[in-house]
């Protein structure tokens, strides 16, 4: 099963929910798998190719202005892969009020990982009012959509109200997105008597089903 990020586009296999082994391309927007990324370049350095994006062959950006560019002619398209990078760029600089409007708008467009951020500024309150309310509300939209860190932080809420049997829930669909740390809660419920053998045991299967795919 794929986590929020999806497949990437050239191998179809999920793409990994540690952000450090994919690339999103500023071209096209595609998130690229490390293994098809590093089988291009290698193919390009064999043959002395010019490199080029693996998806939609468009001239690899050569400097962080390019990169910047790139990013920007796919924000004005309202491509909520170029609007979240915008908005980091903002929230580094101090301006928090324009990037909360950036992931406002990629989460409207259906982003789960601009709900997942949104969802964090409302909680912690930086840049904005603290709505503990709004926050659930977009954690809850980045978990329906696959973010498995989405669906972990809304068991510890559970778990932390007391319904430990709805946090135990949402552990066992974020561990089978591959969410390492609600395997490790939900080791922790089953030793304590509150997660079923064989609840257990298919939640350990699916988490490594998740990573082999990866």
């Amino acid at each position: 099963e794929s986590s929020h990020k999806g497949d990437c586009p050239i191998c179809c296999l999920p793409i990994a929910i540690d952000h450090l082994k994919s690339t999103v391309m500023t071209c096209c927007s595609q998130v690229i798998c490390d293994g098809c990324d590093c089988a291009n370049k290698i193919k390009e350095i064999e043959q002395s190719l010019q490199h080029r994006c693996p998806f939609c062959r468009h001239p690899a950006a050569k400097t962080e202005g390019e990169v910047k560019q790139n990013r920007m002619k796919r924000a004005d398209a309202n491509d909520p892969h170029a609007l979240l990078p915008m908005g980091y760029d903002l929230h580094q600089e101090g301006d928090y009020g324009s990037a909360l409007e950036y992931w406002r708008k990629a989460a409207e467009l259906g982003n789960a990982e601009a709900h997942y951020v949104v969802s964090n500024i409302y909680w912690e309150g930086k840049g904005v009012e603290k709505d503990i309310k709004k926050a659930i509300y977009h954690l809850e939209k980045a978990a329906i959509d696959g973010h498995p860190f989405a669906r972990y932080n809304l068991g510890c809420i559970e778990g932390n109200n007391g319904r430990k049997d709805r946090a135990v829930k949402h552990y066992i669909i974020a561990a089978s997105l591959g969410h390492d740390t609600s395997l490790e809660d939900l080791r922790e419920c089953y030793a304590e008597g509150s997660v079923q053998k064989e609840d257990f045991a298919a939640a350990l299967r699916a988490h490594q089903a998740a990573v082999d795919a990866t």
